[in-house]
């Protein structure tokens, strides 16, 4: 006998609804998270040092740009996947629940939003 209602088996969707997607998008991000950290590790222990004036040429370069916003995008995405998950578990009380939920996404979104910004302030920024 099962719990899941025709219309949810054919959607393929069990009683959690969308827990599926969102264990895959965890797992994806991680993944993604795993290469771009490699990438990023690897890009900074070739630098000569680690002077201002050296990191920003390096921030400069159109793929560098790209792939620290793709880094900071996916890293604060996959935060918020983590935290949802531990308020939804462990967090009773509904209101309290809602509450802390929508400060999360807020506080991800802005820290997306700055990262974003900071990397192409420096990117697009004029060369002295």
């Amino acid at each position: 006998m099962s719990l899941v209602t025709p219309l949810n088996r054919v959607l393929g969707l069990g009683s959690a609804k969308g827990g599926v997607e969102h264990w895959w998008v965890q797992r994806v991000t991680a993944a993604a998270l795993v290469l771009l950290g490699l990438w990023f590790a690897c890009s900074i222990a070739s630098l000569d040092d680690f002077a201002h004036a050296t990191v920003v040429e390096w921030i400069r370069e159109p793929a560098t740009s790209v792939l620290l916003i793709l880094t900071a995008l996916t890293a604060s995405y996959h935060s918020y996947l983590g935290v949802q998950v531990v308020l939804e578990d462990y967090v009773h009380e509904p209101g309290t629940k809602v509450v802390l939920l929508a400060l999360s996404t807020f506080v991800h979104v802005a820290i997306a939003i700055a990262s974003v910004f900071a990397v192409l302030r420096i990117a697009l920024a004029v060369a002295p």
